[in-house]
């Protein structure tokens, strides 16, 4: 059974790095993967059960060897890890260079989608008329001080 602290730490490191790579800030994105591959790795490392022995074939009884796919799972998780940081280390240099900043800008596709639903949102608006005729066509004349005479 693993330690209560690690379920902690791997749920409060996961947070963390959600968090971060919602933010618009390539810095912030690359240490947002930075933690959640980190609480990744915990969260194979409770997953994968007790401590046991060196899971080489001979040394020991195969009840009492450790899992050796947890090991494997953790040390790819590692490499690619490792290799996404250096890619996005190297965005943000590049666009830090372009730039003088390492936001991520929105592109012409999410100008569209973004100026398409706001024109829908007001042709909405437009169909449901004046909210002024709305309001006088309910107006309440049991109103005691609002009507007006």
């Amino acid at each position: 059974m693993s330690s209560l602290a690690l379920v902690i730490l791997c749920g409060v490191l996961v947070a963390v790095g959600v968090y971060l790579i919602l933010e618009r800030s390539l810095s912030h994105i690359v240490l947002g993967i930075a933690a959640m591959s980190n609480g990744i790795n915990i969260l194979f490392l409770i997953a994968g059960g007790r401590s046991g022995e060196p899971p080489i074939v001979g040394t020991s009884e195969p009840e009492a060897m450790a899992d050796p796919l947890v090991q494997a799972m953790m040390l790819t998780s590692i490499v690619i890890t490792l290799s996404l940081t250096g890619f996005l280390l190297a965005m943000a240099y590049r666009a830090w260079q372009l730039r003088d900043n390492d936001e991520v800008r929105d592109d012409r596709e999410d100008r569209a989608v973004a100026k398409r639903q706001a024109a829908e949102a007001m042709e909405e608006h437009e169909d449901k008329g004046d909210l002024v005729e709305t309001v006088a066509e309910f107006h309440d004349e049991t109103d005691g001080g609002n009507s007006e005479s």
